[in-house]
């Protein structure tokens, strides 16, 4: 009798583009300025993506194109959080101080602020002319592509 093995990786396909956007916006005015200059409709989810037992949180936009196949994802690549510092027993003073500790989605990019995620089952959308239109926006400082497949935590843009 034949034993077959399903990988998880059969399940999984790597057909999207990536497209990192350095800019210091808030996440929804971001959301906001691509819908204006690219004409799409991203809208927040209800549930941000939460790693490592709610350790950090990473924002997400996302807008389902059903007439083009299109599914866009706007997602922050830099989550802020203030944490207690550690510090020693038997101090004078008792007062504990707060510490700003940044994590990132994908940590190869620290640099980064935005990703977005464009998976289209057709490929009819065109990346050169998505950043030729990002880099005309004044607020974004620039933009370009990443490969996915080149990326180790890849796996943190699975949602």
């Amino acid at each position: 009798m034949a034993l077959h093995k399903l990988q998880v990786d059969d399940f999984y396909d790597d057909s999207y583009k990536l497209i990192a956007i350095h800019c210091r916006l808030e996440d929804y005015r971001l959301a906001y300025v691509l819908n204006k200059h690219l004409g799409l409709k991203l809208e927040r989810k209800e549930k941000d993506i939460d790693f490592k037992y709610l350790e950090s949180s990473y924002s997400i936009f996302e807008w389902d194109n059903e007439t083009e196949y299109v599914l866009w994802n706007l997602i922050s690549n830099v989550c802020k959080k203030e944490q207690d510092s550690l510090s020693s027993t038997g101090t004078l003073f008792s007062e504990s101080e707060k510490v700003l500790k940044t994590f990132n989605l994908i940590s190869e990019h620290k640099k980064v602020d935005y990703f977005i995620k464009i998976s289209d089952e057709i490929q009819n959308v065109d990346e050169k002319v998505i950043l030729n239109k990002l880099k005309a926006i004044p607020q974004i400082i620039t933009s370009y592509t990443v490969d996915p497949l080149k990326i180790k935590s890849k796996d943190h843009l699975i949602f």
